[in-house]
This record gives C-alpha cells, sequence and structure tokens, in this order.
C-alpha cells in the first residue's frame, strides 16, 4: 500500500470523518501502522510500546478524523502529529515512572513504631538519621524539593506553587537531591 497518493489519504480520512467508514481506516491503518511502528521502534526502544504507539496514534485517527481539514495540510502531516505527540507523551510516562520507581529504591520507609522488633527498630531509625543528615548537605533548593515532597507528602505542583517555581524545575531539583542521595547511599554502604 505504499503507492497511496496524499489525495487518496486525504479522501480516506473523509471517509472515515464522515461516513466512519473502516474500509477506508484499514486502508489508512495499513499505511500508517508500519511507518508509525517504525518511528515508535527508534524513538521509544521496544516493540510493545511501539506496537502502543501504532495503536494509541489510529485510535486518535479514528475518533478525531472530522478535525482533520484538507486545506490546512496533507493527511501525513496530521498523521504524524497526532502520532509524535502520542509518543511525546509515552517518554514523558516512561521517564516519570522511572524517577518514581528510582525513588521508591533509595527512600527508606519513614514509619515509627510499626516495626516487628527493637533492633529492627533501632536500625531504621540510625538509617532514617542517617538519610536525613545527608539531606541537610543538599543544596538549598534541593533540600527544599526532597523535604517537601517525601517529609511534608507534598505534591510536585502544590510544592511549585509554594516556591513559585515551574514544575519542571520542581521535578529537575527532586531528580538531583535523589541521585545525590543515592550515590551518598551506594558509596557510604559499599
Amino acid at each position: 500500500m505504499t503507492d497511496v497518493t496524499k489525495e487518496e489519504l486525504a479522501e480516506l480520512l473523509l471517509r472515515v470523518a464522515e461516513q466512519r467508514d473502516r474500509v477506508a481506516f484499514e486502508r489508512l491503518f495499513r499505511f500508517f501502522g508500519p511507518k508509525i511502528r517504525s518511528y515508535g521502534s527508534k524513538h521509544l526502544r521496544a516493540d510493545g510500546q511501539a506496537m502502543e504507539l501504532v495503536q494509541e496514534t489510529m485510535l486518535v485517527v479514528w475518533r478525531k478524523a472530522h478535525l482533520y481539514n484538507a486545506e490546512k495540510g496533507a493527511a501525513t502531516t496530521w498523521v504524524f502529529t497526532i502520532m509524535r505527540n502520542i509518543s511525546f507523551d509515552m517518554l514523558r510516562k516512561v521517564q516519570s515512572n522511572r524517577e518514581d520507581n528510582f525513588s521508591d529504591e533509595i527512600w527508606p520507609i519513614l514509619e515509627s513504631g510499626q516495626q516487628d522488633n527493637e533492633t529492627d527498630s533501632g536500625a531504621q531509625h540510625m538509617m532514617d538519621q542517617e538519610l536525613l543528615s545527608f539531606i541537610d548537605e543538599l543544596p538549598e533548593v534541593q533540600q527544599q524539593v526532597v523535604r517537601g515532597v517525601y517529609l511534608k507528602q507534598l505534591t510536585h505542583q502544590e510544592l511549585s506553587d509554594q516556591l513559585n517555581v515551574p514544575l519542571g524545575t520542581v521535578k529537575s531539583r527532586l531528580r538531583l537531591g535523589l541521585e545525590k542521595l543515592r550515590n551518598h547511599l551506594e558509596v557510604n554502604n559499599d
């Protein structure tokens, strides 16, 4: 299906938009699917995510075909813009999940009084104290964010509002602070 002209692609999109034409959608899927998958494999670096990108992109094409305007641009431009935006969303989600998992790995559970015995409680208390003392050694802006998120249980957005800095700045400071904490723990526990 590589010999489809841009006019035919626009017509297929219009048929999907106006008539919910499944045959037209199938032709679009066969045309765009391999291209989207190739892009996903290259940029997302996981075949499962590449397939998810194909599915999500084509689902949006099906649902929002009525928004396509042939006078404003080619069908390929419209579909690839949708694909790119979904790809960025997927990458942000993956990065966010990595940061969440990363922080869970290094932050001890601060549950006072719920340990099984005094030895566990004492060890946990020492570990908590060590971590808290190292937080004091972080740069002030990173201290604020780490303390805000983990000790005060503030959301990133609440902290952003409280500190009057962009949300991305809060996330960057948190990531840097957590990296320093992890490095400190790795060096001192080896």
